[in-house]
């Protein structure tokens, strides 16, 4: 009997090892390729929006520094909940990002229980964009031209006055109902399909005031063509110097709400291409050519971490919360 046959046992076990251990690092060598083909921005909402804009801003910019063709893919439809359910429901690898605010992340979900989605649990943040404050409008013929005059002029007539929002549970509709809790006043609201009809009847005289984006409203209150009452932010925003703020206007201190912006993936994205989106996308998010455009369009940069974007959302959705409970705000 001859021994040459027994060093075929420990040479089969480290074969067995050796092929375990490609195995186990074979995810992350997937990961480490990332991305090798091209990735999906979505923006669940039609192409000219603020979304919109941001996306096609900061695209080629993260395409660059990503080393992948970025497509900007628009889904729009029900207030931003069709878009956002598509990259809820997309694979967990990192080829589908969604550029998300705080009506489809945050606010549907408060306002109709039965979305399919919880944006706080079926998203994973990636990194922070920025904000913007909104802005409170008075039509050309407005008797009140400041916010203690449009108080006035709104409790002597309770409910005569209406305002506008971009749409029912928009951040701007959330808005216009904390001003009437904070101020006890009564207003109508008038909800539109999106900022740009709700302008449209504030410039005709249609409707009294108009809760907007800074973005949408500036080319008309810088022309004179409609009334800037006061931004929505608790101190005077460097994007908008001259307009007074809402949160430093007598019983409403601290009032301080505006739109946000954020890249999401769905929940289950390794995070490993979770650290590269994110990392990338604040080197872009540092250029102070991107920084400069995304000011034209009433938003500050911003390029915090997954973390402390979750931890603004945190804080964000319990000021939606109170509001929506307080003044029922519903999805119909």
């Amino acid at each position: 009997m001859t021994h040459s046959a027994l060093p075929a046992r420990p040479a089969r076990r480290l074969a067995l090892i050796a092929t375990a251990a490609l195995f186990a690092t074979a995810p992350l060598m997937a990961h480490a390729a990332y991305p090798d083909k091209p990735i999906t921005l979505v923006v669940p909402f039609a192409p000219g929006g603020s979304s919109d804009i941001i996306a096609r801003n900061i695209a080629p910019a993260l395409s660059a520094k990503l080393g992948q063709t970025i497509v900007v893919e628009n889904v729009a439809g029900a207030g931003g909940m069709l878009g956002t359910q598509r990259a809820v429901r997309a694979s967990a690898d990192g080829y589908t990002i969604l550029l998300g605010s705080g009506s489809e992340i945050l606010i549907n979900k408060l306002i109709n229980p039965s979305v399919g989605y919880d944006g706080m649990k079926d998203l994973a943040p990636a990194v922070f964009i920025g904000t913007g404050p909104m802005v409170l409008l008075g039509k050309p013929s407005l008797a009140a031209k400041t916010v203690p005059e449009l108080l006035q002029l709104a409790r002597a007539e309770p409910g005569k006055l209406s305002y506008a929002s971009a749409g029912n549970g928009t951040p701007m509709h959330v808005a216009g109902e904390l001003l009437k809790m904070r101020a006890k006043i009564d207003m109508t609201h008038v909800p539109y399909r999106g900022a740009a009809p709700a302008l449209v009847d504030l410039l005709g005289g249609q409707i009294d005031l108009g809760v907007s984006t800074l973005s949408a409203a500036q080319v008309y209150i810088k022309s004179g063509k409609l009334k800037a009452l006061a931004v929505t932010s608790a101190k005077p925003s460097d994007l908008a110097p001259g307009i007074p703020a809402m949160g430093q206007q007598p019983g409403l201190e601290g009032f301080d709400l505006g739109v946000w912006f954020g890249l999401f993936v769905p929940v289950k994205t390794p995070g490993d291409i979770v650290q590269k989106v994110q990392a990338a996308s604040q080197d872009v998010l540092r250029d102070p050519a991107i920084r400069k455009n995304l000011a034209d369009q009433g938003i500050t940069a911003s390029g915090a971490s997954a973390d402390e974007l979750r931890t603004f959302m945190a804080a964000e959705v319990e000021k939606y919360r109170a509001v929506v409970k307080a003044a029922n705000i519903t999805a119909e």
